[in-house]
């Protein structure tokens, strides 16, 4: 199975290159963030055309919202909600004997201060609750996927700066704490680290705001893929479709693939 993770930032807007995606990395499954879009106005008959006839979305109006795209029957879906909100930031979808997640975590706010900034408190609070449930709910055995714009960079060289990042919110201490302790709830394994040595510097996102993000090269690791135990050895290949970035009207993210055996 070939997976791609994207936050597309606005299906609608950005279709074209989905379908860029879909061409050029031949993925059988795509788990998508921030798709901006409700319900009743998700481009299913486009996703279709593209080849992926299994479709699952959960979205909301301007902001948010989540799809999986799949070449193979999704024999169901789930949609859970964290923190008493209904924001369409979680969906589950069983393909054949495994569960793929696609989820995107509250990015937060800007001041790394729960009792100032309610944005923040909300990111951690969905992190413990997504943490508790993880653990409760799956075992090493369980064959899940966890695909997703998780808005942390774990690693020192998940940034362009450790030190100068420390206090900005995506790479504070209690983030990075709070996503270790949900990826070792079951545990999980970090996909593309699996395959991308720690000591590499990895990104997968560049701000709008940098005026060439190719010369400062000023990114983060924020999309991840992480799999149970029982899929680690299914696991064939890594890749980041850094090239993305650089396309005509792009989104700030860029899609993740990750390949794994049946």
């Amino acid at each position: 199975m070939r997976l791609v993770t994207w936050n597309i930032n606005s299906i609608r807007l950005r279709f074209p290159l989905l379908a860029r995606v879909a061409e050029e990395l031949k993925p059988d499954v795509i788990c998508l963030q921030e798709t901006k879009v409700t319900d009743d106005l998700f481009p299913t008959v486009e996703c279709r055309a593209l080849g992926f006839p299994y479709l699952g979305f959960h979205g909301m109006k301007g902001y948010n919202g989540v799809a999986i795209l799949s070449k193979r029957p999704i024999d169901a879906l789930r949609m859970p909600s964290w923190c008493e909100r209904t924001d369409c930031r979680h969906l589950i979808a069983h393909i054949g004997n495994t569960e793929v997640h696609s989820v995107y975590v509250p990015a937060g706010g800007d001041i790394p201060d729960p009792d100032a900034n309610p944005k923040f408190a909300h990111k951690l609070d969905f992190l413990r609750q997504l943490t508790a449930w993880y653990g409760a709910t799956y075992t090493p055995d369980s064959r899940v996927v966890v695909a997703g714009d998780l808005n942390i960079a774990p690693l020192e060289t998940d940034v362009w700066s450790h030190k100068q990042l420390l206090s900005v919110v995506s790479h504070t201490p209690i983030e990075v704490e709070l996503l270790n302790a949900m990826q070792g709830s079951v545990p999980f394994v970090d996909a593309l680290r699996h395959f991308i040595p720690p000591a590499e510097r990895l990104f997968t996102w560049w701000s709008y705001r940098s005026p060439d993000w190719t010369k400062n090269d000023r990114g983060r690791r924020l999309d991840h893929v992480w799999v149970t135990p029982a899929l680690k050895d299914s696991l064939r290949s890594a890749q980041v479709l850094r090239d993305a970035r650089a396309w005509t009207q792009p989104s700030d993210h860029v899609p993740v693939l990750v390949e794994l055996a049946d």
